[in-house]
């Protein structure tokens, strides 16, 4: 598979390095210094630019992608990002980091994979102290009814 990913955070370069065992991965990062997170003997290609700008997605080879990540810090940058790489370049499976619970749900409402990283963790940790089994990513994923706009 062709895999790109918008961000070289930790969460990014940890994706892409395991990714890229039995993929194609491209990362692209705005800021070059973030790129040494992939270590000195990666395999991926890297491309740095902004995940929002024409030139630099082609560039990933966006166009030939099978998954597209959207992992920047920013909730807006990804948002966009991963409407971009659906409805211009028709990437089937894209999957997008949104800090915003709010956000997350409208977007998982049309049709997009959202990871909330907050949701997810506070719903691994709840299960850990109460001696539960860990749950899939969709029993996590959930917006909690108090938090519901």
């Amino acid at each position: 598979m062709n895999v790109v990913i918008f961000g070289c955070g930790r969460t990014g370069a940890t994706l892409a390095l395991q990714l890229s065992k039995t993929h194609s991965v491209t990362v692209i990062e705005q800021n070059p210094e973030a790129i040494r997170r992939l270590g000195y003997k990666h395999t991926c290609k890297v491309v740095i630019g902004s995940g929002l700008d024409e030139e630099t997605l082609l560039r990933a080879g966006v166009e030939t992608a099978d998954v597209f990540f959207a992992l920047t810090r920013g909730d807006n940058t990804n948002l966009m990002a991963a409407q971009v790489a659906k409805l211009t370049y028709n990437i089937a499976k894209v999957c997008i980091r949104v800090a915003d619970v709010n956000r997350a749900e409208a977007y998982r409402n049309i049709g997009y994979f959202c990871i909330t990283p907050s949701v997810m963790i506070a719903g691994m940790l709840a299960d850990w102290f109460n001696g539960n089994e860990f749950g899939t990513i969709d029993t996590y994923n959930i917006l909690p009814t108090e938090m519901q706009i």
